[in-house]
């Protein structure tokens, strides 16, 4: 209850805080990048149960001769990189905070096809609600490797508090300000989760 309690004060006040910041980027991507204004896709949340996420687009539809979406690094926009280091992209997931999907702090939802290649330990990253920031973003975000990722996931799961929650809020803002963990290596988006070998 005081968890959820949280998200709604919280994802409320954002809302209100970003809402200059949601109608200026709504605008840009429509002039920018064109329609649609927002990227919708399925993503498993508590317990593995779907719900569509929501965030502003970043890339376009380009496609190369065999019909196939090009790259990310060929797709994504200087809008749409710049969107992503400072983390703009993510305000629309407050509308899933709010619906009570997600929370404002926990471990990122990630992609459908993964839920088959988690380890069983791995998987209890589902036991919370997914969120839109979380102890993994704080430290490292894109810049370390799956395995580093869950572990510091399930340590959140096991020690999730409302003092936690509050360290992970200002590491987020300082790491935006900052521009740290963005990226993977050479990669524009980190590599797709491909199962661990232990």
């Amino acid at each position: 209850m005081i968890k959820r309690l949280e998200d709604i004060v919280l994802s409320i006040l954002l809302a209100i805080l970003f809402s200059p910041f949601f109608i200026i980027t709504i605008l840009l991507i429509y002039f920018r990048i064109g329609r649609p204004i927002f990227f919708k896709q399925p993503r498993p949340g508590k317990d593995g149960v779907i719900f569509n996420m929501y965030k502003f687009r970043t890339m376009l539809n380009s496609f190369d001769s065999n019909g196939l979406l090009l790259p990310d690094a060929e797709r994504i926009t200087k809008l749409g990189k710049f969107l992503r280091a400072v983390s703009l992209d993510e305000i629309p997931e407050l509308f899933n905070v709010i619906k009570g999907e997600m929370s404002v702090i926990g471990p990122r939802p990630l992609l459908v096809e993964y839920l088959d290649k988690y380890t069983p330990e791995q998987k209890r990253r589902h036991n919370v609600k997914p969120g839109i920031t979380g102890w993994a973003q704080v430290n490292g975000r894109n810049a370390i490797t799956w395995e580093e990722k869950f572990v510091l996931d399930i340590w959140y799961v096991e020690n999730v508090n409302l003092l936690l929650d509050m360290k992970i809020i200002f590491l987020t803002a300082y790491k935006v300000f900052k521009r740290e963990g963005i990226s993977h290596g050479d990669s524009v988006t980190m590599k797709k989760f491909e199962g661990s070998s232990f």
